[in-house]
């Protein structure tokens, strides 16, 4: 069955890339050369091998992930340190990645070095932390004693022979008349002295006999008495206070020159992004050997290759001491077969959108190739001016050519659009919208100048709604075709011929009675065959009143899912209508002003703003169509992508020599 299986899907798998599973036997020796060649080529996800097949002894390898993960935390630490508070080397928005050779990539002579630097950053980092945790608590210390700096008691000294001396607050509500009056009158033993009062306390020293401390005590807390403030300290408040000063002097002067040396490291910036790199690559090593099994002589690893890679990667195998074993993915294997999705200079601008709804499965279409077509256009519809699309073709091409990013699946999209944009703004006369006329109007009132176009938005609305339900139904129908295709060579005609096929009977049946065409003693024949059809398909494999059921369930959902999903389709016409009313507005904003730089001025504001919401607005709705509308008919989710064992690299572009391609 499984033989079956794989002949019967072979042409399925050839709509994306095919896979070929490896399994291999080595000796451990030449397992760290092993991952290194792989992680050069890049052609290889490892796995975990079927230990079924294999010894027990076999363990996992040993590892320095862990090692490897705390190294790169240590530095994305110190290089978050120095952009924070260092002065590196800005970059610009078109700024590319500095270019390094493989060579001098997988040089990692300086990785203890920069390392060490930095351990230093983050060391000085702490130091800065520490010392500005010191210098509030000093100056937190220092507001504390200045309410006492008249105190010339040292604070040490809190008894003589015969009398306690005692420091205190009271709070700022407390009367010091009464207070001194009630001491006065109830223990003429203690006599109290205001030292300093504010909105926040008043300060106190209080002089008991020592037999008439708690007493005096007991009734200073009546009033809202506390003690304890500058319990622990020695010397007069102001000798405390000009050694606070003495401290916050050094503890600033510790702090400048630690900010000193940290920023004397912002020009390292650039080499610890290397070396993060570097670690990246080494982790992502690490990460893979984890998977390979040993016995201290030999290791075991299975992966998965794109079958036209597979020949170089062979070749090479057959020079070291190992076996392998190449065979091609069986039903079991379906889901965990790892999918590449086939791309040329079109349909791989689709990738960022396939990617944010799910990778398709192995043995699921590749919807990039039918999707390219209908994306690009619907989002040229919506935008439909070609001075948007001459800003996406140039923002885009200079993006790629001076940002080299290693993903430029989006922003060829953007590109593909913008000249999609670029077409329909030619078709629809509008170039920010109508700003040549109204700039021809303010030099001369007069003028009548128009674009030339093939229809209006504002005028021919209903000829738009009209062709956008039309395109509608053409991608509706292309995703009903796809899935009849898929159904078919998966051997289920049936189902393709009951839910799809019947409803194409139907429909072309309903147009023949409208046009009274196929009438047979005025009975639409073909329109009853489908409707045959659709009774007979809703039924199958239900029992009973079940029968009842699955037909009223088909005929609601198919006529009601069908027409809704046309009708959202209407969203094409009313993007292109807003986008050109909105454009037109900030034209007519600007030609009010009836002077030609300031209508050039707002117009061009005006005018970029539409331009970002329509990019998101366009970029949302196109998707939800691909998404919702389109992918329901056909798309089988739950692939995973192919993630081989290669170097990335996130602030440097890795050039391979060309020995080395």
């Amino acid at each position: 069955s499984t033989q079956g299986y794989s002949s019967a899907a072979s042409d399925v798998y050839k709509r994306q890339v095919k896979m070929k599973r490896l399994q291999v036997l080595a000796l451990e020796r030449d397992h760290d050369a092993i991952l290194r060649r792989l992680q050069h080529m890049g052609c290889l996800e490892i796995s975990e091998p079927d230990t079924e097949a294999l010894p027990d002894t076999l363990r996992r390898c040993d590892t320095a992930a862990a090692d490897c993960l705390a190294r790169q935390r240590q530095l994305q630490t110190a290089m978050d340190t120095l952009r924070r508070t260092a002065t590196p080397p800005k970059a610009g928005l078109l700024t590319p990645r500095p270019r390094i050779s493989e060579r001098d990539y997988l040089d990692e002579a300086s990785l203890a070095a920069e390392l060490e630097t930095a351990q230093r950053i983050n060391e000085l980092a702490a130091d800065i932390n520490r010392l500005t945790a010191k210098e509030t608590q000093l100056r937190s210390e220092q507001s504390a004693l200045r309410p006492w700096r008249s105190l010339d008691v040292p604070l040490e000294l809190t008894e003589t022979r015969w009398c306690n001396i005692t420091t205190g607050t009271l709070p700022p509500f407390a009367h010091w008349d009464e207070v001194q009056g009630a001491l006065a009158s109830q223990i003429p033993e203690a006599e109290a002295y205001l030292l300093y009062a504010d909105r926040e306390q008043q300060c106190i020293l209080l002089l008991t006999h020592k037999t008439a401390t708690a007493a005096a005590l007991e009734l200073l807390r009546s009033f809202g008495f506390a003690g304890g403030q500058l319990k622990g300290r020695r010397g007069t408040p102001e000798e405390d206070l000009t050694a606070l000063d003495g401290a916050l002097r050094q503890t600033a002067a510790e702090k400048e020159d630690a900010r000193q040396a940290l920023a004397a490291l912002g020009d390292k910036l650039p080499d610890l992004q290397l070396c993060s790199d570097r670690l990246n690559s080494r982790l992502m090593r690490e990460e893979n050997r984890k998977r390979l099994l040993t016995d201290g002589c030999i290791v075991a690893f299975d992966g998965w290759i794109p079958a036209a890679r597979l020949p170089r990667l062979a070749s090479w195998l057959d020079t070291l001491d190992c076996a392998y074993d190449v065979s091609d993915p069986t039903a079991e294997d379906i889901p965990d077969v790892p999918v590449q999705l086939r791309g040329n200079v079109l349909t791989r601008s689709m990738n960022c959108i396939t990617e944010q709804y799910s990778m398709p499965a192995y043995d699921g279409v590749d919807p990039n190739p039918i999707m390219a077509p209908f994306f690009i256009f619907f989002f040229g519809m919506m935008m439909a001016d070609m001075g948007y699309g001459l800003a996406m073709i140039v923002g885009s091409l200079l993006f790629l050519k001076k940002k080299r990013p290693d993903n430029r699946s989006f922003m060829e999209m953007i590109f593909w659009c913008g000249i999609m944009t670029f077409i329909f703004g030619a078709l629809t006369g509008g170039f920010l919208g109508d700003f040549i006329p109204q700039l021809c109007k303010l030099i001369d009132p007069a003028s009548t100048v128009a674009l030339p176009s093939l229809f209006d938005p504002l005028n021919d609305t209903m000829a738009i709604m009209v062709g956008s339900l039309v395109l509608g139904a053409i991608q509706v129908f292309t995703g009903m075709a796809v899935s009849v295709v898929e159904k078919c060579r998966n051997g289920h005609f049936p189902d393709a011929l009951f839910d799809e096929i019947t409803w194409w009977i139907i429909l072309a049946g309903g147009a023949m009675a409208l046009l009274d065409v196929g009438s047979v003693g005025g009975v639409p024949v073909v329109l009853c065959i489908g409707g045959l059809m659709l009774l007979y398909g809703a039924g199958r494999g239900k029992k009973g009143f079940g029968k009842v059921t699955g037909v009223v369930a088909a005929v609601y959902n198919g006529v009601t899912g069908f027409f809704s999903d046309i009708l959202s389709y209407v969203r094409l016409m009313a993007l292109m209508l807003s986008g050109a009313v909105l454009a037109q507005v900030f034209n007519m904003l600007g030609a009010t002003t009836g002077n030609i730089v300031t209508f050039i001025i707002i117009s061009l504001v005006g005018n970029t703003l539409n331009l970002a919401l329509n990019l998101l607005g366009c970029y949302v709705h196109d998707m939800r169509l691909q998404f919702l509308e389109f992918f329901g008919r056909f798309y089988k989710d739950g692939g995973k992508a192919f993630r081989p064992l290669c170097m990335q690299s996130n602030y440097v572009e890795i050039v391979k020599e060309e020995h080395e391609q």
